[in-house]
């Protein structure tokens, strides 16, 4: 039995979406169970400050954050302090000493006009009247608390001291400051600043007590100008943290070496990365769940978008899913003897197989899907131990081999051209070998380089002969019908095909007839020329039973339905179909073949026989007299339908004109599209013009003017 007869039986017991779904969700758990050993982390028993039993290298390239931490922090402690000159402080300070050499000049000034006036001697201020008023100036007008800094000494000094002699110590008092505060002074250097001050105004050629009021007041106007810059510290400490590139443990990094003792640094390096066996991950292992989800969710949206029915459907998410995991089973293979230590020998993964078999079976839409999802399972199948869990190189490989099969694979209807695909399968791959090779600059010994091309060429050969191989098998299991197949079946040598040439020859020649005519129309309008050519073979393979009862085969013998009542002769014209539909099932054909078998005649009328009968009772019923049908379902028996009819009309006439061939097409489409046989298929009117118009060039060539030889 058949597998998709086996699928039927499951229809049966399991509706369409549950049968679906348990058949994704298996396919799912086998791809989990297919990569679980490919994406598992490999982790080691050990303890801290234990001796290493061997050499551990990186998994994989990681950045570690905890020592990215520690660079940075050491990165910032050495940036230093940062200061900024405040040049503005010097003329402020400056100032200041101006504004109090001014207060003390006007506290004078007005002791002198109380001098002049009638009653001085009375009214004259004392030293004391006039210190009070330049404290009090002072503190109204200036900002700091100048008054509680001097001492009162010092502002009588100023004060008792003439304009000259004030001037003078104005100007000393300034030029020091100035040239003081000009140099940048931080808080630790005030004092020697203020010391140096002292020392210069010392120097001057003023009076002992007014170098002791300069030396105080300058000692007050020197503060710091160089200041700590807190903010700009920390902008640039943080620069400094960002410049640090973060640390990384290497993917292939020796970790620690065989016979070295684990420290806490080697410890939390090993903890980092997930290789004690203490704190494995389980982030693997969702990732390779999303990836499986991802394969399934595309092979659902497929089925459920493809416009065929839902068995059709069914049929090919199975299909697909054992091809798949065909093509899985053998990358499982190739992978197992990876340990062989041959290099390269993953190249010689049959990467185009399921893809060229996806192709010839359904589609090419399907075939890159699954040459997409092959790629990706590739990619963790072929990874080094010490790789990250993906491989682009094989990822690009696989790829490509599979699209290459699908493009070079353009003759699908020969097996002599899935051969020569292999041979351009073999070709792409070296030079994706090559590329590969010389993109990433890599040192290979020649020996390694011969391996490579090698196992590129047994990867293209191999998938050509497993397409052959494997091509059989699934179209044998769920009846598909292949161009190869069609092919095949077309052969005279076929059993049944040689029936009707021997016991029906004028059946045969007319099954040619409408063979070429079917083809020829079925191209014109997209539909499948090849079936409807080899399905026009055995279309009439019912007659065989009994040959004599069918005109075409009637040569020097009576008309046998001359004697019979037109019921009689119903019944057996009738039965053709069905008797041709029994024969095939029998002969285990194709279930397009019984179709046609069954349906080129749809439930058209046997108009002669029926008014025969009409003639002999005139309460004949028409229904009586029509085929079972069903009606025609696709194009292909639709174009049978009118052919049939076309060529046996056609064949009837001596030397028909382009211009009765014409109208005879016309009209047996025309009463076809009248009398309801094209209602169940999904052919066009458009369509129908062009079959028409198809039929009568075919049929104006077969039918064409000839020269009349002489005797």
């Amino acid at each position: 039995m058949r597998l998709n007869e086996q699928l039927s039986s499951l229809r049966k017991i399991i509706n369409y979406r549950v049968f679906n779904s348990i058949i994704l969700i298996i396919l799912a758990l086998i791809l989990f169970g297919i990569f679980y050993q490919n994406i598992r982390p490999q982790t080691y028993d050990i303890e801290l400050f234990s001796i290493a039993n061997k050499t551990i290298r990186s998994p994989k390239t990681i950045i570690d954050e905890e020592k990215t931490s520690e660079e940075k922090k050491k990165a910032a402690a050495q940036v230093s302090k940062v200061y900024t000159f405040q040049t503005d402080q010097v003329q402020n300070r400056v100032s200041l000493m101006n504004s109090i050499f001014d207060f003390v000049e006007e506290a004078k000034s007005e002791d002198a006009k109380s001098a002049n006036k009638e009653q001085s001697k009375k009214d004259n201020l004392t030293a004391e009247d006039k210190l009070l008023k330049l404290k009090e100036n002072l503190t109204e007008n200036v900002s700091e608390d100048v008054t509680k800094s001097i001492s009162d000494d010092s502002f009588q000094t100023l004060l008792a001291a003439s304009d000259d002699q004030l001037d003078h110590t104005r100007s000393v008092v300034l030029n020091n400051v100035q040239a003081v505060l000009n140099k940048k002074i931080r808080n630790n250097q005030v004092d020697a600043a203020k010391t140096t001050v002292v020392n210069q105004i010392q120097q001057s050629n003023l009076s002992k007590s007014l170098k002791l009021a300069a030396q105080e007041l300058a000692e007050y106007a020197i503060v710091p100008n160089y200041i700590y810059d807190e903010k700009l510290t920390k902008e640039h400490r943080k620069q400094a943290m960002k410049a640090v590139e973060p640390f990384k443990i290497l993917q292939g990094q020796v970790i620690v070496q065989e016979g070295h003792i684990i420290d806490r640094d080697i410890y939390r390096q090993l903890k980092l990365l997930g290789l004690l066996k203490t704190n494995s991950s389980i982030k693997p292992y969702i990732g390779l769940a999303i990836f499986v989800i991802l394969i399934i969710s595309l092979l659902a949206f497929y089925a459920a978008h493809a416009r065929i029915s839902q068995e059709e459907k069914q049929n090919r998410l199975v299909m697909v899913s054992l091809i798949l995991l065909c093509s899985l089973a053998l990358m499982k293979l190739v992978g197992a003897m990876n340990h062989l230590d041959i290099p390269g020998i993953e190249y010689a993964f049959p990467a185009a197989m399921a893809p060229m078999l996806i192709k010839i079976l359904l589609n090419d839409r399907v075939s890159y899907l699954l040459a997409i999802i092959i790629a990706a399972c590739a990619s963790l199948e072929f990874h080094d131990e010490i790789a990250d869990t993906m491989n682009v190189e094989m990822v690009l490989y696989t790829l490509l081999s599979g699209a290459s099969g699908i493009i070079f694979l353009s003759n699908k209807n020969q097996r002599t051209g899935i051969f020569k695909t292999g041979a351009f399968i073999a070709i792409v791959n070296i030079l994706t070998l090559c590329f590969l090779i010389l993109i990433v600059n890599g040192q290979f010994t020649n020996r390694e380089f011969v391996y490579y091309l090698i196992f590129a060429v047994v990867s293209g050969l191999l998938s050509s002969v497993l397409t052959m191989g494997l091509l059989p098998f699934f179209e044998a299991s769920f009846g598909i019908l292949s161009a190869m197949r069609l092919i095949e079946l077309s052969n005279p040598n076929h059993p049944l095909l040689k029936k009707i040439l021997t016991d029906a020859p004028g059946t045969y020649h007319h099954s040619l007839m409408v063979a070429n005519l079917a083809e020829a129309a079925c191209e014109a309008i997209g539909a499948n020329g090849l079936l409807a050519r080899v399905g026009s073979y055995y279309h009439d393979i019912g007659k065989t039973k009994r040959p004599q009862f069918f005109i075409e085969n009637q040569m020097s013998i009576k008309n046998p339905h001359d004697r019979l009542n037109p019921d009689v002769s119903r019944d057996i014209i009738i039965e053709h179909t069905t008797d041709g539909a029994d024969m095939l099932r029998k002969y285990k054909l194709p279930k397009e073949f019984v179709d046609i078998a069954e349906q080129h005649h749809g439930t058209t009328l046997l108009k002669f026989l029926y008014k025969k009968a009409k003639e002999l009772d005139e309460h004949v019923k028409e229904e009586d007299y029509r085929y079972p049908g069903p009606k025609p379902q696709t194009r292909e028996i639709a174009v049978i339908n009118i052919a049939d009819s076309v060529e046996a009309a056609v064949r009837s006439m001596n030397h028909p004109t382009p211009e009765e061939i014409k109208n005879i097409v016309h009209n047996i489409a025309q009463d076809r599209l009248l009398d309801g046989q094209l209602n169940e298929c999904d052919i066009t009117l458009k369509e129908l013009e062009v079959v028409k118009k198809t039929f009568c060039e075919t049929l104006n060539g077969i039918f064409h003017s000839r020269i009349q030889y002489p005797n």
